[in-house]
């Protein structure tokens, strides 16, 4: 078995700093980045060297396959320094980095608290349930029910906070206190809130995951996902990831590494923005509610101003009316693209009813307060003035 490299010792230096002078290699012509080293495979110089890398007596790289590219493990240095975990993957896919983590600490159950992302519920229900993998979704009002619902150790709790559309929050500190005392582990979807605005391995969680393709990558250029955990946690999900074959390309690497310098400054601006676009559709006459955990009349404000540092760059409007009409609304925008994803520069606008949670039942989408007028925002880091006299030249088209 091929070693994985040592972590690194944390350092004291703030993020910024961290992820812009994150590099394992010097380079020796003078480049302040290291090259990308888009090579499948190494040679050696003997057998006897061959096999001391894979079985792990010296470091060395052996397949790229397995993760083992110097372009890559310099990109899970720098993801495992924002969140000042002990070490990180990287993943071809947000989904791959979820499916890898499920299977390898949910086999002996799952237990999924809150609202979830449509492709990780998908995942869950018409997949790992049907291979044997016991699966219990609890709403976050149920979230008092996680200690009966680990009815055996080594079971695995997951959630998304702030979560996809409703924008809910969960008392991290407390389902990890909860998921530890019944011997289970405890993951969370980071991806809404991204490493600026919220580390979950801080407050407690055993692994952090997140779809890079958003803010981490930032700019919808890039497919990509991240785990981060300790070493110990990390092994068994980089089995699934190689025997999977769920690496990212050292290229794509590469181009996430460098989205990475600016993470800081771009989550800054996708706080600031969001929360204008926020204030200013809360009293607008054609809304019903705005979900967004930066107003203070949000239900999860509170907790989400103690374990954040930042509200992020999504929101959630419901408009007063119906389907059609939120439709009409998202049709007439003229900034905001009509377009799935979120966290780029540029601000999207969806119907989660069409996209993100359009494989779940309609019933199912209702018990969980995810409405069919609502639009979700990823506001981008366009003028803020712009995107707010966008949404009003829109609302005014009912």
């Amino acid at each position: 078995m091929q070693s994985e490299p040592k972590p690194e010792p944390k350092s004291e230096k703030g993020k910024a700093t961290r992820i812009i002078h994150n590099r394992r290699h010097k380079d020796s012509l003078g480049s302040p980045y290291s090259p990308v080293y888009n090579t499948t495979t190494y040679r050696f110089a003997n057998t006897a060297s061959l096999q001391d890398v894979i079985e792990g007596r010296t470091p060395g790289n052996l397949y790229t396959r397995w993760g083992s590219n110097p372009t890559i493990r310099e990109l899970e240095q720098g993801l495992a320094g924002l969140e000042d975990s002990e070490s990180a993957l990287a993943f071809a896919s947000g989904m791959a980095a979820i499916s890898a983590t499920l299977f390898a600490h949910g086999r002996n159950g799952i237990v999924c608290v809150g609202d979830l992302y449509g492709g990780t519920q998908e995942l869950l229900t018409k997949h790992l349930e049907p291979l044997g993998i016991p699966v219990t979704f609890l709403l976050q009002n149920e979230s008092d029910q996680l200690t009966n619902a680990l009815n055996k150790p080594g079971m695995l709790v997951y959630c998304e906070t702030p979560a996809n559309p409703t924008l809910g929050i969960l008392d991290i500190r407390e389902l990890a206190q909860r998921a530890h005392t019944k011997g289970a582990f405890f993951a969370v979807d980071n991806t809404f809130a991204s490493p600026i605005n919220q580390c979950p391995l801080a407050l407690g969680a055993d692994i952090s995951v997140h779809s890079a393709t958003k803010y981490l990558g930032g700019h919808s250029d890039l497919t990509a996902g991240a785990v981060m955990a300790s070493a110990e946690r990390i092994q068994p999900i980089a089995q699934w990831r190689k025997n999977l074959g769920q690496i990212l390309a050292p290229e794509t690497a590469a181009l996430l590494s460098r989205s990475l310098r600016t993470l800081p400054v771009r989550v800054r601006q996708h706080n600031d923005n969001a929360m204008a676009v926020a204030q200013a559709m809360a009293s607008h006459p054609a809304i019903k509610r705005v979900l967004y955990p930066g107003l203070p009349d949000f239900p999860g404000h509170s907790l989400a101003a103690q374990q954040m540092d930042g509200f992020g760059g999504v929101l959630t409007l419901e408009i007063k009316g119906d389907r059609e009409q939120a439709e009409k609304v998202a049709d007439s925008l003229q900034i905001f693209l009509l377009a799935t994803s979120l966290g780029g520069v540029e601000s999207l606008v969806s119907q989660p009813c069409a996209t993100s949670h359009h494989g779940i039942s309609r019933k199912e989408r209702e018990r969980r307060g995810i409405t069919d007028s609502m639009l979700r925002l990823s506001v981008g880091l366009e003028d803020a003035k712009d995107l707010i006299a966008d949404l009003k030249q829109a609302l005014a088209q009912l």
